[in-house]
């Protein structure tokens, strides 16, 4: 068990038979009475996000999960399909699990999987990945004093804001934490 003021951004806990994820973490003392715990978490099975609100002194049950090196493979459009870089073993994860995580996956990436008792539940991705660009806005001349930017595709679909001197057939990097533009890569 684990004290719930024990919670911070990052910890795993098992709350009602599902697993849970802190996100976000609140601690609040009004001037009279108890301190209460305010969390928000994505439970790791579904992707829901929850809030929850404990008095303080409550517990949750702590869980174990095991971490693997994983390689991305390719998805049918309901898995994404991974395997373990070590014993070559392959596993699937749902695509509402992944979430938006799933745009930045190209094929042969290294990413971490997470596991719960041999349930793989969670893929942790590189802080940036190198995207080459398909389909980019012509981008309009004029004022440029204030940073213009465009709207671009990525090969996997996603859409990125990126500066106007961006074309199509460019390389660009992504933070997958934001998804945002970083630079161009040569």
């Amino acid at each position: 068990m684990i004290d719930v003021n024990d919670l911070r951004k990052g910890v795993t806990f098992e709350l009602d038979g599902n697993l849970y994820r802190v996100l976000d973490y609140h601690h609040h003392k009004p001037g009279r009475g108890k301190a209460t715990i305010r969390i928000k978490a994505r439970d790791l099975r579904s992707g829901a996000i929850i809030e929850r609100t404990f008095p303080s002194g409550n517990q949750v049950q702590d869980v174990r999960l095991d971490h693997h090196n994983a390689q991305y493979l390719y998805n049918d459009g309901e898995y994404y399909y991974f395997m373990d870089t070590e014993t070559y073993d392959q596993f699937a994860i749902p695509a509402q699990v992944l979430g938006d995580a799933a745009k930045f996956l190209k094929d042969s990436m290294e990413v971490k999987l997470t596991f719960y008792e041999g349930e793989p539940l969670d893929v942790e991705l590189p802080i940036t990945v190198d995207m080459k660009v398909v389909e980019a806005e012509v981008a309009v001349r004029g004022d440029t004093a204030t940073g213009v930017t465009k709207k671009v595709v990525t090969e996997t679909g996603l859409e990125v804001q990126v500066p106007a001197f961006i074309n199509q057939g460019d390389v660009i990097r992504v933070d997958t934490r934001t998804g945002a533009y970083v630079t161009r890569v040569n």
